[in-house]
């Protein structure tokens, strides 16, 4: 009996930690859609509070960091040359992207969990960059993902790259660079479904979704994409019906079966398309909503759909499409569904709260506080936190109440969304990458 009340001990925690995501593989931990299964996360902290480390990250980069394990994957690009100052909030006045001169690496980072101690750097690519980007863009602003056995790495116009967990280059490829709108750059990151690593690449000249092997980096499939610049990543959306691979673009959201075949499409979205959709048991969430656009909409999609989803003027739902809140989109934050709820998080500084089934509203543009807002939502134990650009996480109680619980600063800019697993967030802010926990 002794020896039992251990053993059950033993498989309580371990259910626990297995309720409290192991992993955190891709943008957003993928199909999680920023939503941690975790009662153990710090509700406050700062740069010296709730801190288990703090590590410097050389370089430029926005993309967010994945987790497999006691692994933690992040990419960034080095240069010696001098770079323009990165600023915060809106560019109305400095649109057009600028082109960097001199050397640049183009680096994958793998470090310790417990330590955050530096396992390997690899130098995935070198040289000097062929295309522009947005002043508040970088180079390494995709995320990468990985599925255990590998980590991959896009590098938007530069190219692509596989490693073993142990930094032991499998595959990689170049890509050729083309045109964005404005010369602002790329962002899109890879998604991973089985053997194939699922790729947006939407531009000026020639969009494109494609699909590879994982282990080969070879070419499965190619389908031309109607479409120009968009920064959206694709979702995997796993329904009672089939599976499937979602694009949000500024034409048309688009769905395509694993082969590549169109599913359905859906018109009436925003100029610009950069949040990546979400999914909950009953409907997906699609959304955009450049501020500068009066058509900012936010869909709840049936699975099932085929052909031309599209509303019709006047209309806010059909067979496939079971709402719509036509300006509600955000511009550059995710959707967050938690529970019976989708939050939309607005660039400047406020939060909006959504009945998921029915679209209607339960709160919406309340105020959190000064600052723009560009990193996207994540939820956890009845709390949702939404990231300043600042540095400052805004704590807002989940549900139909809309509650400030507190504010946590780090005192530097942050566009990333982070890693939110085992008790812990994994934040990456311009210079440093933090793990917080109680």
């Amino acid at each position: 009996m002794r020896r039992l009340v251990p053993l059950a001990a033993v498989l309580v925690f371990t259910l626990a930690v297995t309720a409290a995501e192991p992993n955190w593989p891709a943008f957003r931990g993928g199909a999680q859609g920023g939503v941690a299964a975790d009662k153990a996360l710090p509700d406050t902290w700062a740069a010296d509070k709730n801190v288990a480390w703090q590590v410097d990250l050389p370089g430029r980069g926005w993309s967010s960091p994945v987790v497999w394990g006691d692994r933690i994957f992040v990419t960034t690009v080095e240069t010696d040359a001098k770079l323009p100052e990165q600023k915060k909030g809106l560019y109305i006045n400095d649109l057009n992207g600028k082109p960097q001169t001199g050397e640049h690496r183009w680096l994958v980072y793998c470090l310790d969990w417990t330590t955050g101690k530096t396992l390997w750097k690899k130098e995935a690519f070198k040289g000097e960059p062929l295309s522009p980007v947005h002043i508040k863009n970088t180079y390494a602003s995709e995320t990468p993902v990985t599925d255990g056995e590998r980590v991959y790495a896009s590098f938007g116009n530069v190219g692509l790259v596989c490693y073993d967990l142990d930094g032991k280059e499998v595959w990689s490829q170049k890509v050729s660079p083309r045109k964005t709108r404005m010369g602002w750059g790329t962002a899109a990151s890879p998604a991973l479904h089985g053997d194939r690593l699922y790729v947006v690449n939407d531009n000026e000249e020639e969009s494109y979704l494609a699909a590879l092997d994982k282990k080969t980096g070879k070419e499965i499939w190619k389908v031309a994409r109607d479409e120009k610049s968009n920064w959206a990543t694709p979702f995997v959306w796993k329904n009672a019906q089939r599976t499937e691979i979602v694009t949000a673009g500024s034409k048309r959201v688009r769905s395509y079966d694993l082969d590549g075949k169109l599913l359905w499409e859906l018109g009436g979205m925003s100029i610009n398309a950069i949040p990546t959709p979400v999914a909950g048991p009953e409907l997906l969430y699609v959304t955009s909503g450049y501020v500068m656009d009066p058509t900012r909409p936010l869909f709840a999609i049936r699975p099932g759909a085929a052909g031309d989803i599209s509303l019709k003027d006047g209309e806010t739902s059909n067979k496939w499409v079971a709402w719509c809140q036509k300006v509600a989109g955000p511009y550059h934050p995710s959707p967050l569904l938690f529970g019976d709820h989708v939050y939309i998080l607005y660039d400047r500084g406020m939060l909006s709260c959504f009945d998921a089934l029915t679209g209607k509203p339960v709160y919406e543009k309340e105020r959190l506080g000064p600052g723009a807002f560009t990193t996207s939502p994540w939820a956890a134990d009845g709390k949702v936190y939404c990231l300043s650009e600042d540095g400052d996480t805004v704590v807002v109680q989940a549900g139909k109440e809309f509650k400030v619980l507190g504010k946590n600063s780090l005192d530097e800019m942050t566009l990333a969304s982070p890693a939110v697993l085992r008790g812990s967030i994994i934040l990456r802010t311009q210079s440093k990458l933090y793990r917080i926990e109680k």
